[in-house]
């Protein structure tokens, strides 16, 4: 199936980016063969996943003008984009989505999305600062999940906007999340056009990324289906 036009991640990010999102399974027939190249001993899942990124990825930097460029996959794992773009990959399952832009008017960008389904056992306490760990408990039960999932995109989105930047590994615990606008009383049935709550991504030591851009760093996280999705962004200075 090609990668279709933006539902889920539709006013999270400004005109400039170009998103593409796919709800089948990727077509492995459809990797180009630079990308194809790096499926290994993928098991199909996870070589399935990898077309559906691959697929969106293209479908979005088409959207900029730049065709049949394979995405390839660089020593740390991260895509590597034309050197005039910067862009980032989701997938889950049922769920992928890429996002692009020119690097002349973003310096960064990350996405990411989640399953809202019950979390294994300890991810809270791994992956949540004690501030984080106090509001997810001060919410109704029914929500928890839901929040404890958020925060965890949201991490993940911040981690993939700054690491291309800076290069820096950053553990769960080197960054927080504050939900600006919860809107956890709406999800997982939220439909994918309602407007998205935002959140400030806080940083708990001195991390390289405030040398790049102004902490806190403001994000968008929308509940879609049965996801949740965060992006984060930089624009270039000026």
């Amino acid at each position: 199936m090609a990668a279709q036009a933006p539902a889920a991640y539709r006013g999270m990010f400004p005109p400039a980016v170009a998103v593409a999102e796919m709800r089948e399974t990727g077509d492995l027939a459809a990797l180009l063969p630079a990308e194809a190249a790096y499926l290994g001993r993928a098991v199909p899942s996870r070589a399935r996943e990898f077309a559906a990124g691959r697929q969106c990825a293209r479908r979005a930097l088409q959207e900029l003008g730049i065709d049949q460029f394979p995405v390839r996959v660089a020593a740390d794992r991260q895509p590597i984009w034309p050197d005039s773009i910067v862009g980032s990959i989701t997938h889950t399952r049922g769920f992928c989505a890429a996002v692009v832009a020119q690097r002349k008017r973003i310096l960064g960008i990350g996405i990411d999305t989640e399953a809202v389904v019950q979390p294994r056992a300890g991810l809270a306490a791994r992956i949540c600062v004690p501030a984080e760990l106090d509001w997810v408990d001060s919410l109704p039960a029914a929500q928890r999940t839901a929040a404890t999932l958020m925060i965890f995109s949201a991490k993940e989105a911040f981690y993939k906007c700054q690491y291309p930047l800076v290069g820096e590994w950053l553990d769960f615990n080197d960054v927080s999340i504050e939900a600006l606008a919860w809107r956890g009383d709406s999800q997982p049935e939220e439909p994918a056009g309602a407007a998205p709550g935002d959140f400030l991504v806080r940083a708990m030591r001195p991390i390289a990324a405030r040398h790049r851009a102004p902490m806190p760093v403001r994000g968008h996280y929308r509940f879609h289906e049965q996801f949740v999705s965060a992006g984060v962004l930089w624009p270039a200075p000026g």
